[in-house]
């Protein structure tokens, strides 16, 4: 075996993680639970990845850092791809390293609900790290076109068994993600759609917002806010408007420019 440049020395633990890799990488198409379009590229080794700032790597060692990057694969997606589909078998977990994708769930209605944003250094497919074989929960789409690597199911628990600060660092993103549906549980049933979409706005901000000397500016349609804050794109567009009056926000072609978070909540219990 021809050692890998940016792998350790190999050791019989290693080995077995790149065999589980190689054999999955092999196994059939249907494996991925993706939808493929015919212009996605093949797998190709990680590369770039050693100073990505990512919670699901925190407190790796360099050493531990580069077999776990050595053992992913990076694969690139256009924007408005599909990754994951929810009900399918959880065999990978993905982790963003730039574009942008965001969680979605589709009822038996036929509703498509927005969830997550996603942001480079974030992961989806965490059911993967599971002891018994479990399905996605959610689907995960791309926004922008995006570069992401892809652990299979069998070398990531590989992995967390050799480092089990993995496994750790998965169960805080978990409860982060507990958090925030808590949070967006209580604002459904107790706040009015102006502080809804105020908040959704902030978060948004935060999360893929780009600072300038006016404020945080980002991306999102009328139809994402409303998606997002459970509202209808009228409510969105006519609250958006009195934002624009009071200067809390400027609305640009396809963008949002949030000036005054303060502003946002100015009257928003009576809306």
């Amino acid at each position: 075996m021809v050692a890998d440049p940016i792998m350790p020395k190999t050791t019989t633990e290693t080995v077995q993680i790149q065999k589980a890799d190689l054999a999955a990488r092999g196994g059939r198409a249907g494996d991925w639970g993706l939808s493929r379009p015919s212009t996605m590229p093949a797998l190709e080794p990680a590369t770039g990845a050693a100073h990505l700032k990512s919670r699901f790597l925190d407190g790796l060692a360099p050493g531990q850092l580069k077999v776990v990057l050595a053992a992913a694969s990076q694969r690139h997606f256009l924007a408005k791809c599909v990754v994951v589909n929810q009900g399918h078998p959880a065999d990978h977990l993905f982790l963003m390293t730039n574009g942008r994708a965001r969680f979605f769930y589709n009822t038996r209605e036929g509703k498509k609900v927005a969830l997550l944003w996603l942001t480079p250094g974030d992961i989806f497919g965490g059911s993967a790290l599971l002891s018994v074989p479990s399905s996605y929960l959610v689907s995960t789409e791309t926004l922008k076109d995006s570069s992401i690597l892809v652990w299979n199911r069998a070398t990531l628990r590989a992995l967390a068994a050799r480092y089990p600060r993995l496994l750790e660092n998965a169960l805080l993103i978990a409860s982060d993600y507990l958090a925030w549906y808590l949070a967006d549980h209580v604002a459904l049933i107790s706040q009015t759609a102006s502080q809804r979409l105020a908040r959704v706005l902030v978060c948004l901000a935060e999360t893929i917002g780009n600072k300038n000397s006016d404020g945080f500016e980002f991306d999102a349609t009328n139809e994402e806010l409303a998606d997002a804050a459970n509202v209808t794109p009228f409510t969105v567009s006519r609250l958006l408007g009195e934002w624009q009056r009071n200067r809390a926000v400027a609305k640009r072609r396809g963008t949002i420019l949030l000036r005054s978070p303060q502003k946002l909540f100015l009257g928003t219990h009576t809306t």
